[in-house]
């Protein structure tokens, strides 16, 4: 080997040695060493350490190592000792404040309505696509006074106050007391002058100046209220000054559309909002024209009315899909749509057929959605297809209307018929009878006809000509008594109804504030008797047991005696700010014990093919 070769090696180790013989810069001497502590004995230590600061010495425990507990650490101080993540969890449970029942319940009802809300929004299919979304209101050129503009927030929150009109939203119009003030035309007050109707009503006094302004609107309201001259005069304002701006040409239209769950809420609606436009008319204004498009009339007769063009359509939404598709009538110059009870609409069964029709509007539209019954859920939801809404609420959603005199009677179910007649000498006609299936209602009409009364009867299962034909005798006086089921219930308008009789409870208390609605309309007061018995469920009869309470009405004694299980019911709702259920404005449940919860999610559960058998793979298609 070469001397070179073998003289590197040597050179390496020298300059090994000297390293370890070089002086140290700093003047510190190199002993960090610290002696290895096995696993067992580190946490004993940690948890001497965790027993020391609780104040707690565990029993089983064995005693460290003095030498351990000797070591410090750089600064000469005890190392602090490494919390596990499990004895972080454990302390943050101990420390977190007992959480009772009902704050326990209330957070579970919370989780529940965030997973039902959280739906895809209200809008037409093309505006989802492409991610369309309006932040600001249509604009109108009304206005409201100037005399109402100067007054202060505080002015106007004190009519509010006076009203009992709660609201929701920011840049509130003015209320207004006057007809007059809202800068009507003359014909249409001397229309509404006619009718009875000489100034607003709560929901009217708010209602009619926020959707004048162009602002997209919940209306909440007691039924008899006077909610459909909240959404039916503005669109006839609006036609008109359309037309003076620019006439329709055949085949244009509507600028307004009206969409309602029942046909005769629809023909009802049409007829008042022709009752204005004719009035307009006989006074030299331009002519307005309003057009009916719902099932049982023949499809021809409103294609020959729309080649006129149209102002206004009142539709029910099954013929109205169908119009549409056919390319019948168009959407592209219509700018104001409202929902009448909004929350059958927008509940299960009819979200596709509303999101189908809205994908036909081709521009900004102002929404309105009005109905008794908003229960949160619908409320949430519908907020999806607004703009900035804003809230009128006149008493609480749900809620009975306190012009009427509440009777709940037992009646046996084979005795029911022979009491009717005795419930009937209550009043004097007209009376209004609800029951829930169409076999009962003929069996009703049947009986009364043989007994001597003058009856009509109206269900789904009849022509339309019948049921329009039976509800105009009924109103016109020719007949003394209605029996119906709950399609006669929602939005219909029956003067001088003064006694409504239940046959049976319904299933939904939603339906049954509707019902008795019928009777002390405007500021009236009416009767309704309901026949209850064992066939009810208890969930019900609990419902309307609160109902009764919070009108302040008399309670039977077998209601008094059911047993209410949510004792803590109230602290609830204060907690929740809700009362009830969130689900379907029942007062005497919470939306864990839904029962239309949880029939909605069977009938949904129902839906699901499964292809494969025995809910395996593919059941979700």
């Amino acid at each position: 080997m070469a001397p070179s070769e073998q003289a590197e090696p040597r050179a390496k180790r020298a300059r090994f040695a000297e390293e370890e013989q070089e002086p140290d810069l700093f003047g510190e001497e190199h002993d960090s060493y610290q002696e290895y502590i096995p696993l067992k004995k580190r946490r004993q230590i940690e948890e001497h350490e965790l027993s020391k600061r609780s104040g707690m010495v565990a029993s089983h425990a064995e005693q460290p190592d003095p030498a351990a507990e000797t070591m410090l650490d750089e600064d000469g101080e005890e190392p602090l000792v490494k919390e596990s993540l499990l004895v972080r969890t454990a302390k943050a449970r101990k420390d977190q404040p007992t959480e009772t029942e009902a704050q326990k319940r209330l957070r579970e009802e919370q989780d529940m309505m965030r997973n039902i809300t959280a739906r895809t929004a209200l809008r037409g299919v093309k505006e989802l696509a492409t991610g369309v979304v309006y932040t600001r209101s249509i604009k109108t050129g009304w206005k409201p006074p100037l005399k109402l503009r100067q007054l202060s927030d505080d002015d106007h929150e004190e009519v509010r106050h006076k009203f009992h009109i709660i609201t929701e939203g920011h840049n509130l119009p003015p209320p207004i007391l006057t007809f007059q003030e809202m800068k009507f035309p003359s014909p249409i007050l001397q229309q509404l002058e006619s009718k009875g109707i000489k100034r607003p009503t709560p929901i009217q006094v708010q209602g009619l100046p926020v959707v004048l302004s162009g602002r997209d609107m919940i209306g909440v309201a007691f039924t008899g209220s006077g909610k459909t001259l909240v959404f039916a005069l503005p669109t006839v304002m609006q036609s008109l000054q359309e037309e003076s701006r620019m006439p329709l040409v055949k085949g244009e239209g509507p600028l307004g559309l009206m969409i309602c769950p029942s046909r005769e809420l629809a023909r009802q609606t049409h007829d008042v909002i022709k009752g204005y436009t004719t009035a307009l008319l006989q006074a030299g204004y331009p002519p307005l024209r309003s057009l009916l498009c719902m099932g049982g009339i023949d499809m021809r007769q409103q294609e020959g009315e729309m080649r006129s063009g149209t102002h206004m359509m009142v539709a029910t939404p099954g013929r109205l899909k169908d119009m549409l598709k056919k390319q019948r009538i168009t959407l592209d110059l219509c700018t104001y749509l409202c929902l009448d009870e909004a929350d059958r609409m927008v509940d299960l069964g009819f979200e596709e057929d509303m999101r189908e029709i809205l994908s036909y509007f081709k521009h900004q539209r102002q929404t309105l959605m009005f109905s008794a019954t908003m229960p949160m859920k619908i409320k949430a939801f519908a907020e999806s297809a607004l703009v900035d809404p804003i809230t009128v609420n006149v008493g609480r959603a749900g809620a009975a209307n306190l012009d009427v005199i509440q009777e709940v009677e037992y009646v046996k179910q084979e005795a029911k018929l022979v009491y009717l007649l005795e419930c009937l000498q209550k009043t004097a006609p007209p009376v209004l009878i609800f029951a829930e299936k169409t076999k009962d209602v003929d069996d009703i009409h049947e009986y009364l006809l043989i007994k001597g009364v003058e009856a009509v009867a109206v269900h789904g299962g009849k022509d339309q000509e019948d049921r329009e034909q039976a509800i105009d005798h009924f109103k016109a006086g020719k007949k003394d008594v209605l029996v119906a089921t709950d399609v006669a219930s929602k939005g219909l308008d029956f003067p001088n109804i003064q006694h409504v009789i239940n046959y049976d409870m319904p299933d939904e208390i939603e339906n049954y504030v509707h019902r008795i609605g019928r009777t002390g309309r405007c500021g009236k007061t009416g009767i309704a008797t309901t026949f209850i018995n064992k066939n009810q469920s208890e969930s019900i009869l609990l419902d309307l047991k609160h109902l009764l309470k919070e009108a302040k009405q008399r309670i039977p004694p077998v209601l008094q005696v059911l047993h209410d299980p949510l004792g803590d019911l109230e602290e609830m709702a204060a907690a929740s700010g809700q009362k009830g259920c969130a689900y379907c404005g029942g007062l005497g449940h919470r939306i864990s014990e839904c029962p239309k919860l949880e029939l909605q999610t069977r009938q949904e559960a129902h839906k699901k093919k499964d292809y494969f058998g025995a809910g395996g793979f593919g059941g979700e298609m």
